[in-house]
Formats: structure tokens, sequence, C-alpha cells
């Protein structure tokens, strides 16, 4: 057990000590963050593939204390230091796609461009790896007993982890926080785009049995079609909607209830940044007008677990990377957030 006996809460975080500037290891720590540097198929801005390395340094300045759930931290949190190989298989396949998304938009036909034909299939080849990579990392953490977090990288990133976790729970619900829907069955024809992470966690993940998403504001009508089509496996609280009533004289304490109301007992939480306000994330790949402030998915998080419902893991991902360093910060403090409330309602 790490020793906190000459750890002080309230000083200055010690850059050689941990995210937070925590003192643990991994043995130790209670809930392991695994940054997975992944931004291939992004179809606006790139970034995201080094940005838990800035949500390192931005941990630096956020304080401790958590008056929601008081010494969560105490129980260990740890993250990993980004894999490089990845980090450099998606540099190298984002440069590809690059190309690619370009070729398509001016209409040209893939099927008569052999280096595009080429570099779809090595992309498309490249997500697979990345999803098992992301499997055996979380199997991994999840057969030691830890709590495990996925800070992405763009959505995609996440896919692995779901199925990892659907071998330790028979039957859960995500929660997603998001300014888009992610229903496409492919998008630009990568398989496993970020645009169709929930599209192959349905498909792929039948312990998956139902998906609520809040914040969503921008989407195609295939998407709206799905929704629309699976009512029972999917429930879209969309930003309109939820404003408009809001505007009509709704609380959002009676909205969140109503979200919680579609939740199964165990719940994973998948949290793209975009589905905040973009003030909050100037530099997310796909920034929409509207969303959330912070602290209304803090609200709706904490009346989740107060309904006697629990976390089983979550991801962060599109953490936009900008001169100033904002999109760091506030990453770094919903990293902090949803760690605590992790770790606390796993006692």
């Amino acid at each position: 057990m790490t020793d906190l006996s000459h750890f002080d809460p309230n000083g200055v975080s010690n850059p050689n000590n941990n995210i937070f500037g925590l003192p643990f290891t991994e043995e130790d720590a209670r809930l392991v963050i695994l940054p997975v540097p992944w931004e291939v198929t992004v179809s606006c801005n790139a970034g995201t593939a080094r940005a838990a390395d800035h949500i390192f340094k931005a941990s630096m300045h956020v304080d401790l204390f958590d008056a929601d759930v008081k010494d969560a931290w105490k129980q260990g949190f740890f993250m990993r230091v980004p894999d490089r190989k990845i980090l450099l298989k998606s540099d190298y396949l984002r440069k590809e796609a690059e190309l690619y998304i370009d070729y398509i938009s001016k209409g040209d036909d893939v099927e008569k461009n052999s280096f595009m034909c080429k570099s779809l299939k090595e992309i498309n080849e490249g997500a697979v790896y990345l999803n098992n990579w992301v499997y055996d990392q979380t199997k991994g953490l999840l057969d030691q007993g830890k709590l495990v977090a996925v800070l992405g990288g763009d959505h995609s990133t996440a896919l692995g982890f779901y199925k990892s976790i659907a071998e330790k729970f028979p039957s859960f619900g995500i929660l997603q926080i998001d300014a888009h829907c992610d229903l496409r069955q492919s998008y630009e024809s990568f398989r496993y785009s970020h645009a169709s992470v929930m599209y192959n966690a349905l498909k792929e993940i039948p312990q998956l049995t139902k998906l609520v998403q809040a914040g969503v504001r921008d989407y195609c009508e295939e998407e709206w079609n799905y929704i629309c089509n699976n009512k029972e496996r999917v429930v879209t609280y969309f930003d309109k909607s939820i404003k408009e009533r809001i505007y009509e004289g709704e609380s959002w304490k009676e909205i969140a209830d109503e979200i919680v109301e579609h939740l199964p007992q165990d719940v994973f939480l998948s949290f793209d940044i975009d589905g905040l306000d973009p003030k909050l994330c100037p530099n997310t790949g796909t920034p929409v007008p509207g969303g959330f402030e912070a602290q209304q998915v803090y609200y709706l998080l904490k009346r989740i677990i107060k309904s006697g419902r629990r976390f089983i893991g979550f991801d962060l991902n599109e953490v936009g990377v900008g001169e100033n360093e904002w999109d760091a910060n506030v990453g770094a403090r919903v990293l902090w957030k949803l760690s605590n409330l992790l770790v606390a309602c796993n006692q």
C-alpha cells in the first residue's frame, strides 16, 4: 500500500508523481487510466491523440479536495504512459486518412485508384488492431480487479473497452454525453470510425442492453432513422429538446431523473468532451454550438449514483489540444470528477 503519511494534498503537486500529482503506483491504485493516443478517422480538427500528455500536465493544477466525494483519491488513481507504438501508428494512418478524405470529398471513385484502395484497407485494418489492443489492455486490468478508464484520442478508442467490460458484466447500459450520435453504419467507408462507435457497440455487444444519449445536436438522417427504429435499445435526449423543456418551465432535476430511469443498474459512462458547450472545449475534433455546462453533467451523474445505480467504467475522449491549454485544463478537471465518482460508487 502507498504510504500517504508524508503526502500533503493541500500542497503543490509534484510533477515527478503520477496524474494529479498523486504518489500511487499502478499496483497500488484502485483506478487505472489507460491513455489511447489514436485519432485516425477524425473528420475535422486533429490533435486529440496527444491529449493525454497535455491533460497530465494540466492535472498538476487541480485541487484534490472534492466536496461531493471526499477522499476518493486516497484509493489511488494512476495513469499509464501513452504507448508510443500506438501513437506512431495513429500518426501514419492519419496522414493516409487525410489524403483519402480529401480524395473522396471531390467525388472521385475510390475503386479506380489503387493507392486509395490500399489506404482504406490499411486504415480499417489499423482500427481492428487498435480495438484488439484496447480490449487486451483493459481486460488485463479488469482481471486484476482494477477499476478502469480510457482516455482518448477520438471516440473510436473506447470500443475495445466496451467489449472487455461486457465480459465482466452480462448486462449493462451506456450513458453517452456527446454532441453527436455516433450511430452511422460507417463514415467515409471507415468501418470503425469515431462517428460509428455506438453503432458498432450496439451491433457487436449483445450485453449492451441500453444506450442513453444526452446533449446530441449534430446528426444525420441515417442516425435519426436508427434511433426511431431502435427505441427499445436507444434513447436520445437531444440538446434542442432539453433546452426547450427548460425554457418552458421544467427543471434540470426533472429531466435528469427521467434520463436516469432509462438506465439499467450497471452504467458505463462515455463522455465525449464535445457534449459540453464549446467554450469549454474549443479545440475538440468537431465542436458544435449548444451543449452542457460541466456542472449540469456532474449533477446528472450524481443523480445516477443517488438512484442506487453503479458506474462500472468510463471513457473520456475528443479533448483537443490548443495553444493556451484551456482544453487540457477542462479535460483534467472532468477526468478528476469522473475518477472520483467512479471510485466512490465502487467502495
